[in-house]
C-alpha cells in the first residue's frame, strides 16, 4: 500500500500530461486562450444544456431544469468574458429569454415551461441571426441525448 501511495505522489509532481505549457507566463496564457477557444466551444456546452434542459420540463424533474437554466447563464456569461463583442447580442437573451423558463421550472409549470421554452429557442435564434450566423437554427429538441431523468 505505501509503495502505492509513494508512486502516486510521483506522478503528481511530474506535471500535467507532459508539461505541454512551454514558455514564458504570456506564451503559457497565450496557449491557454487559444485552447479555450471563443464562444463556439461555450456553444457547444449550451447545446448540451439547451437540450437537458428542454427533457428536465418535459419530464417534470424541475430542480434539474433550474439547475441547467442556471448554467446556461454560466456558460454564456463565462464565453462572454472570452468574446465580449459578442454582448449585445446575447444581453436580450440573458435578460428576457431566460428568466421566464427559470421562473416556469420554479413554478414547477409545464405549461409555462413549453412557452418559455419556445421563446427561450426563438432567443436562441434571434442571438444567432444577430451574430449574422442564421443557419444555426435552434429548435426544440427531438432526441433525449443523456441518461439522466426522473
Amino acid at each position: 500500500m505505501a509503495s502505492l501511495t509513494i508512486s502516486c505522489g510521483q506522478q503528481a509532481d511530474e506535471g500535467a500530461q507532459g508539461e505541454w505549457l512551454r514558455g514564458t507566463q504570456k506564451e503559457k496564457l497565450s496557449t491557454l486562450e487559444r485552447q479555450l477557444r471563443g464562444f463556439d466551444v461555450a456553444m457547444v456546452e449550451m447545446g448540451y444544456r439547451y437540450q437537458e434542459l428542454y427533457w428536465a420540463g418535459v419530464e417534470k424533474n424541475w430542480d434539474y431544469a433550474r439547475y441547467q437554466v442556471e448554467k446556461i447563464a454560466l456558460v454564456m456569461e463565462w464565453g462572454l468574458e472570452r468574446r465580449p463583442r459578442r454582448r449585445a447580442s446575447a444581453e436580450d437573451f440573458l435578460r428576457n429569454a431566460l428568466p421566464p423558463v427559470k421562473a416556469a421550472a420554479e413554478a414547477r409549470d409545464s405549461i409555462q415551461f413549453l412557452v418559455s421554452f419556445d421563446s427561450l429557442t426563438a432567443g436562441c435564434n434571434q442571438c444567432h441571426a444577430k451574430e449574422k450566423l442564421p443557419y444555426f437554427a435552434v429548435r426544440r429538441p427531438l432526441t433525449k441525448p443523456s441518461p439522466i431523468g426522473k
